[in-house]
C-alpha cells in the first residue's frame, strides 16, 4: 500500500464502516473459538492497528507489520503493544515463539508467495492453535480499487481453499462475508464496464447515516456466521488448523 493509504486507514479505521463491520464479525468468530484466557495472539500484516484492542480482548497480542510508518501508526494508537518489523513469508523475526490464534485480516492478498506464507506460519502454531483468515473474493472484480491496495489477486472459494489444504492445514470453516453489499458491488462493477471505465471504490467515511447503516448491514452477520455459513458475499473468512493437530 501507499504510504497516503496508510494515513487514510489510521484516520478512518475507528468509524468507517467496513474496518467497523469486519471487526464485529471477526471478534464474534474469535469468541466462538474458545480461547484460554491469557492466549498468545499474532496479527501478520497488521497495518495501522485498527485491530489491536479487539484483539486484546481475547489474550496477549503480538503484531507483525512490515511498514514502518504503521507501526508507529499503531504504537501510537494501542501504547505498550508489542508490534515488531517483520514479513511474510520469511522474515518474520519470531524466532521459535508460537501462538493459540494467528490472524491474517486482508493480507494474504497482498503477497506474491501465499502458499510459501501460510506454510510459514506452520512453525508459530502452537497444538492445537487456529488461523483465522480473511480475503477478498471474487477475481471477476478484480479491478482498479485492487491495484491501489496492491493486491496481488483476488480469490474463489475453491482457489482459497486449495491453497490452505496445500500449504499443509486442515479447513474447519469456510465462508463468504459481506453478502447484503454484494449484488451492489456487482452491479457497480457491470456498470463500469460496460461503460468502459475504470475507478477505485469511492474513499473516505460515508456520511454519518449511510455509514451507521452499512456498518449495521455488514456487522449483522456476526449474528450468523459464528454458526454457519454464508453462500456468497465480497469476501472470504476461513478458520483452519494444523494438518498434525489431530
Amino acid at each position: 500500500m501507499e504510504r497516503s493509504a496508510y494515513l487514510a486507514m489510521a484516520a478512518e479505521q475507528g468509524r468507517h464502516w467496513w474496518f467497523v463491520g469486519r471487526r464485529r464479525i471477526l471478534a464474534a468468530m474469535i469468541a466462538r473459538l474458545g480461547l484460554a484466557a491469557g492466549a498468545r495472539v499474532l496479527e501478520l500484516g497488521s497495518g495501522t492497528g485498527g485491530n489491536l484492542a479487539m484483539l486484546a480482548r481475547f489474550g496477549a497480542v503480538t503484531a507483525v507489520e512490515m511498514e514502518a510508518q504503521a507501526r508507529a501508526l499503531s504504537r501510537d494508537l494501542v501504547p505498550g503493544v508489542d508490534v515488531r518489523a517483520g514479513r511474510l513469508p520469511d522474515g518474520l523475526g519470531l524466532a521459535d515463539e508460537r501462538f493459540e490464534l494467528l490472524c491474517l485480516f486482508d493480507v494474504l492478498e497482498h503477497v506474491d508467495e501465499d502458499e510459501a506464507a501460510l506454510q510459514a506460519l506452520l512453525a508459530h502454531m502452537a497444538p492445537g492453535a487456529r488461523l483465522l483468515l480473511t480475503v477478498p473474493a471474487h477475481p471477476s472484480l478484480f479491478g482498479a480499487h485492487d491495484r491501489e491496495l496492491h493486491h496481488k489477486r483476488r480469490y474463489t472459494r475453491a482457489g482459497l481453499r486449495a491453497t490452505l489444504e496445500a500449504a499443509g492445514l486442515v479447513v474447519e470453516r469456510l465462508s463468504y462475508m459481506n453478502m447484503l453489499l454484494a449484488p451492489v458491488a456487482f452491479a457497480l462493477r457491470g456498470l463500469d464496464r460496460l461503460l468502459g471505465r475504470e475507478r477505485a471504490l469511492a474513499a473516505g467515511v460515508p456520511v454519518a447515516p449511510v455509514n451507521a447503516l452499512l456498518a449495521w448491514l455488514f456487522g449483522a452477520e456476526a449474528l450468523i456466521l459464528p454458526k454457519a455459513d454464508l453462500p456468497f458475499g465480497l469476501s472470504l473468512l476461513a478458520v483452519a488448523r494444523a494438518g498434525d493437530c489431530g
